[in-house]
């Protein structure tokens, strides 16, 4: 048989077809900040693996991004910048160019600065995108540039700092990977199934090797259930367990003494605070039994190596700050802080080099300038905080507050002013971007470069722009600097291309960098910060805390509220300043049938809300198969709460309080105790009758500016 010779042309055309394979990184919201892998073909994403050698996430992806290609072509995605033509939230927009979009941007913005002033104007961020150069800060140095409203960005885990920092100081304290080591593991207010999944790993690794696994959860997780122990105290009494933990410590004579001396300041005032928090009195508080507190003590003080996981759903009420100091005094009373494999584990960011002092550009931020938290935005937009000037224009970015914000009818109340500019720079029409004058279309991972910010482990993790972006969608830092010429913002930082900005946004000549530049990542896709192994890190072995004094502070003189700078622009202007309390304690909900039974006989009922398992905050929820598998927007509810209000399983109810409802399914289940309700965050309102943050305070935890998700009141009824 004669052999088939194949033209030239056509060897060229399949060779250019090829499938590739680049390095890429989880954009998103979640401490495990996968290392990808993007298999593109002819410039389009075809898929995305795990990359099998990296050795916390080991070839994983969750149920989330295990399809990434199908958000990047979704045919819902948002491909040109867009002017409004309908009502506000109608989603009615036509196309119109990128000069048309951004001259308006500039010509409103410059109107508004004749007018009321530059702070008239604030930006609103989060982390839809944790890139360095696309993501949380990525617009900081224009808007501090341009003299906007300064806003704190303080959804989850901020509170949790201002308590971490107090305590240990910024140290990335126990590694991630070492929980191989563990012998005992607690899990407290997080569900590692569904938000740590790689963690989770780890920790069942552990587990078979023999380690005990507790988690502490108000109600029964998908990580709880697959504990050996599960600790359920009432939402916002966890400090009482902590502080009865400290008290069953020293009075069971657990104390690591020779620590506690070397290594530590203020134990004795400690012991003396925690003398009367006993587990009676916290049994009390929390509902766990004065026997198992004792018993998880003992447990936490003798089975070493004990490492602790505590999620940020920790600080989720008004007093989750004072909770989060009392936890992480735990490891320094108990010596877990020797032995690798023992001690705490809160953000692992806090010893990564990144430079935000250049990223955001606090330096350009003229003096006096205000600060509004993104928290209370719709009290900010409505008025109710009577700013001078108003907010007369907003740009959201990496954000959806009309659905992850609390107090949400005041937003969109606030977004429907039709003198309110509003412009957002979005992957899909969310609703949010459904109340925007202009809408600008933003890019998505495979189709940018960046750094991902790693908060949950000790890895630098790069993506690489591989991918053609659909339509005219371009990265957000290419909207920045389009908009900063205009505006004729002549500092360099504004005229770095996106691999410049990689050049300087790391300290690639810090310690834990040795070895490691960004010509490495680009070839590695990864690296381990050079910080010490998962089998021989012990950071604080003998002390050696990054505190003023070097130790643990179990007691602070002179504390004062903050909220730590990079979640505010890196402004150190007008923070809290309130005085804090030299010494952790327990501080109750404030809504709860102790603190305020009025309210309680109208709302009786405590709501917990969750990350939902399919959903990452808000991204995924318009995705049909994430749909199908989230299922609809769901409220778990206990038989006895069902049975006293006449509801049945699969009922339509509502959950309400003062400051509005939704509506969900209801599912009866033995996974919440009496008193207690559940729904997870993420649902689309416009998918939805209102969403779960419809219920949820805008009122400040006493820590950190951070939010009081967990600390609201509620009744709920069936739905007609």
């Amino acid at each position: 048989m004669n052999e088939i010779v194949k033209p030239d042309s056509l060897i060229v055309a399949e060779a250019e077809s090829l499938t590739e394979t680049f390095f890429g990184g989880c954009p998103h919201d979640c401490p495990d900040t996968c290392s990808m892998l993007f298999d593109v073909k002819d410039g389009q994403l075809q898929g995305v693996r795990g990359n099998p050698d990296h050795p916390m996430t080991r070839g994983g992806l969750c149920v989330k991004l295990k399809d990434y290609e199908k958000r990047h072509y979704h045919p819902d995605r948002l491909l040109y910048p867009m002017k409004r033509v309908g009502p506000k939230g109608s989603k009615q927009f036509e196309r119109i160019t990128w000069d048309e979009a951004l001259d308006t941007i500039v010509t409103r913005w410059k109107a508004i600065i004749d007018q009321y002033g530059p702070q008239a104007i604030a930006p609103y961020s989060y982390l839809g995108n944790q890139g360095l150069v696309h993501g949380l800060n990525g617009g900081d140095a224009f808007f501090n540039r341009m003299g906007a409203t300064v806003t704190e960005r303080t959804f989850c885990g901020e509170g949790s700092c201002t308590a971490w920092l107090l305590t240990v100081g910024p140290t990335a304290g126990l590694d991630p990977d070492s929980y191989i080591h563990s012998k005992y593991i607690v899990i407290w207010a997080c569900n590692s199934v569904s938000t740590n999944l790689h963690h989770w790993a780890i920790v069942k690794d552990a587990q078979k090797k023999g380690a005990k696994v507790v988690v502490i959860d108000t109600y029964a997780s998908r990580t709880a259930k697959a504990a050996d122990w599960h600790i359920a105290p009432k939402p916002g009494t966890d400090g009482a367990l902590a502080m009865a933990l400290i008290n069953s410590i020293i009075e069971q004579g657990f104390v690591d003494q020779d620590y506690v001396d070397n290594y530590t300041v203020g134990f004795e005032e400690l012991k003396e605070r925690a003398s009367t928090r006993t587990p009676e009195w916290a049994a009390e508080i929390t509902g766990v039994p004065a026997d198992d507190i004792r018993k998880l003590a003992r447990e936490m003080a003798t089975e070493q190596p004990v490492g602790i996981r505590i999620g940020v759903a920790l600080e989720r009420h008004y007093g989750g700050g004072q909770t989060i100091r009392a936890v992480a005094c735990i490891p320094a009373l108990t010596g877990a802080w020797r032995h690798v494999g023992g001690g705490i584990t809160q953000f692992g960011v806090w010893e990564h080099p990144y430079r935000f002092d250049v990223i955001c550009r606090p330096d350009l931020i003229p003096e006096g300038t205000r600060v509004v938290s993104n928290l209370q935005i719709g009290r900010a937009l409505t008025g109710e905080m009577q700013l001078d000037p108003p907010i007369m224009s907003m740009m959201c970015w990496n954000s959806n507050p009309v659905t992850q914000a609390p107090e949400t009818d005041k937003i969109v109340e606030g977004l429907m002013r039709e003198d309110l500019f509003m412009v957002s720079a979005e992957h899909f029409i969310s609703d949010t971007a459904s109340y925007a004058d202009i809408l600008l279309p933003a890019t998505m991972g495979a189709e940018m470069e960046d750094m991902i910010l790693s908060w949950g482990h000790l890895y630098l993790t790069y993506n690489t722009k591989c991918a053609e972006a659909p339509g005219e969608a371009i990265p957000n830092n290419e909207i920045f600097r389009r908009l900063a010429a205009r505006l004729g913002f002549e500092e360099e930082n504004f005229k770095w291309t996106d691999s410049e900005c990689l050049e300087h946004y790391v300290d690639w000549s810090a310690p834990a960098c040795e070895g490691i530049d960004l010509a490495y990542m680009r070839e590695h896709g990864f690296a381990r910060l050079k910080v010490g192994t998962p089998d021989d890190r012990a950071p604080h072995r003998e002390g050696n805390f990054p505190t003023p004094t070097g130790k643990c502070m179990l007691k602070v003189e002179g504390a004062t509220n903050f909220v730590a700078p990079p979640f505010r622009q890196m402004y150190e202007g007008f923070q809290p300043g309130e005085a804090l309390d030299p010494l952790p304690d327990y501080l109750g909900p404030r809504e709860s049938h102790t603190n305020d039974p009025e309210l309680a006989k109208r709302y009786p009922l405590n709501i917990v809300s969750p990350k939902s398992h399919y959903f990452l905050n808000s991204c995924y929820a318009n995705m049909e198969d994430k749909q199908k598998g989230q299922g609809e927007q769901f409220v778990m509810i206990s038989q006895a709460d069902a049975d006293a209000r006449s509801i049945r399983d699969g009922d339509r109810v509502q959950v309400a309080n003062d400051r509005g409802a939704f509506k969900g399914v209801a599912r009866i289940t033995d996974d919440v105790k009496a008193g207690i309700v559940v729904a997870t965050l993420g649902y689309w309102r416009q998918l939805n009758e209102g969403t779960v943050n419809s219920i949820s305070s805008g009122a400040f935890t006493d820590m950190g500016h951070a939010p009081s998700f967990s600390d609201n009141l509620v009744e709920v009824s069936r739905a007609n």
